[in-house]
């Protein structure tokens, strides 16, 4: 059992240097697997977020002013450094958010790919060049990195969603203030040492852990350039609106209702297999996650109900140290209470479940935050656990009669961040990838999440603002043009004003 004498207490990471917080206001970190509280999280107030935001604000013009490549050198430094320290980043992941070694493996290997990206920034900070555009005139664009920028992180990948909010924001010249999510601070932490230890200058990364007080003086303070936000939709909603408020430029993901769509054609036992990773890993505490699987006609849906019955039956639940562990626990015992009374309220409202995880010895026994994995069958459009998503280990069948159906409601749904369908019908693919109203889709792809190359984001409510969080767009995000027009006089042979705008035909 863990004693009190063993539950440490962690700092910010500001101007370089481990921070003890000042605020003496502390929130709790459990380890989801024991219920344990294994550490104590201070929480800034808005005078040490405004500190650390002036330290960064004076550590950015010489970070600036260094070369593209040699920034891109410290990236690919703390890229080693992350490879070299795997073992050490995956124990701290799976402590403080019950993730399966396997699953912190994975989440490892995304966020490096952002860093592999950012690695290229001299290619994405090229600009343009036209060579006499009139009047002998060369007009040319250049990018500049913006100055101090914030990232707001959820729990759910303590170190995957901070490096592709960060990594490239660095790369191109900024100094960024990260807010982990206290529920995961220690992550963050260490990714602190790392940067220290690949040679990026003091107070280019900072980490400040908190709350609403935290926030809010990112949001408000002027020196704060930009925001890049991922967590719910209500949250993503009010980050966007109030950053645009005071004049930021604000990327904020939201939450999504992803669902696969499964044709007739398909074959059901490769579609189970899909599903069940996608719908059920990591506790089904994903974004991405696949919330809801549409069998296409009443055979299909009769047919592939009974086949995921059996198999979701297998799933073992439990702690990260067990190699045999398909999923762990959920962030929270709040969380945990949550999704179980979703399950009892679908079941009021008419779903039938299927598999219930609420029945598990571990979910009965444990202090863990553990939830079985659960299936509800006959859910329909306007119960509440289809409209809303659940971010836990429960999901949905939705019966449908025909492919323009399931089209119909996944684009009438409030969210849209990714959907896949399974078929081996071209023209069924094509149609449903041209029609589909989603921003990541995929075809016969249990988890439609573009590789760190290519830019990630969804539609309508799952996304505020313009910006990406993943590929190359994040160097546009983060960065401001500059278009330039220069003309050199060898000497002047008119003295005579013009009045009219140089053209090409000067």
């Amino acid at each position: 059992m863990t004693t009190a004498q063993e539950v440490k207490t962690l700092t910010h990471f500001i101007g370089g240097e481990l921070v003890e917080g000042k605020s003496n206001r502390f929130g709790s970190v459990f380890n989801p697997t024991t219920g344990e509280v294994i550490a104590k999280v201070p929480l800034a107030s808005v005078e040490e977020t405004r500190e650390a935001i002036n330290k960064a604000q004076a550590a950015f013009p010489k970070w600036r002013d260094t070369s593209v490549a040699k920034r891109s050198e410290v990236v690919l430094k703390f890229r080693n450094l992350i490879t070299e320290n795997m073992e050490e980043l995956l124990q701290i992941i799976c402590t403080e958010s019950g993730k399966t070694i396997e699953d912190a493996k994975g989440e490892i290997t995304r966020g490096l790919e952002s860093v592999d990206l950012a690695i290229g920034a001299p290619h994405l900070m090229k600009g343009e060049y036209s060579v006499n555009v009139g009047g002998q005139i060369n007009a040319y664009s250049a990018k500049y990195p913006l100055g101090v920028v914030a990232a707001i992180s959820p729990f759910n990948f303590p170190i995957m969603v901070p490096l592709a909010q960060t990594s490239m924001a660095i790369a191109v010249g900024n100094a960024v203030i990260l807010k982990a999510s206290e529920r995961v601070p220690m992550t963050a932490l260490y990714v602190s040492e790392l940067w220290k230890k690949a040679g990026l200058p003091d107070g280019i990364w900072t980490v400040v852990n908190g709350d609403k007080d935290a926030v809010n003086e990112l949001l408000e303070n002027s020196i704060v350039e930009a925001i890049s936000f991922v967590g719910s939709t209500p949250v993503a909603k009010y980050i966007y609106e109030t950053g645009s408020k005071y004049g930021k430029r604000v990327t904020a993901l939201g939450g999504g209702k992803n669902n696969m769509v499964v044709m007739p054609d398909a074959d059901l036992e490769q579609v189970a297999n899909a599903f069940i990773g996608a719908a059920y890993g990591a506790a089904s505490q994903r974004c991405m996650a696949i919330s809801t699987i549409m069998p296409v006609g009443k055979d299909t849906a009769d047919r592939l109900v009974g086949i995921l019955k059996e198999k979701i039956s297998n799933l073992k639940v439990g702690s990260y140290t067990n190699p045999e562990t398909d999923f762990g626990p959920v962030i929270s015992q709040q969380s945990k209470e949550a999704i179980i009374a979703a399950i009892e309220r679908g079941e009021s409202e008419g779903a039938t479940v299927i598999c219930d995880g609420r029945e598990l010895d571990i979910v009965k026994e444990s202090k863990g935050f553990f939830v079985g994995p659960t299936l509800l069958d006959n859910v329909k459009p306007g119960m509440e656990i289809y409209e809303q998503e659940i971010f836990g280990p429960a999901r949905n069948v939705v019966r449908v009669d025909s492919l323009d159906e399931a089209i119909q409601l996944i684009n009438k749904h409030e969210l849209g961040n990714g959907v896949t369908i399974f078929t081996n019908d071209g023209l069924a693919a094509r149609k449903f990838t041209t029609e589909i109203d989603v921003g990541m889709v995929g075809v016969n792809v249990p988890i439609p999440i573009p590789v760190g190359y290519h830019n990630f984001a969804g539609f309508k409510g799952s996304r505020f603002g313009e910006g990406h969080m993943f590929g190359p767009d994040q160097a546009r995000f983060f960065t401001k043009t500059k278009t330039i027009s220069e003309r050199w006089m060898e000497g002047s042979t008119s003295t005579a004003s013009t009045f009219a705008f140089p053209s090409n035909n000067d």
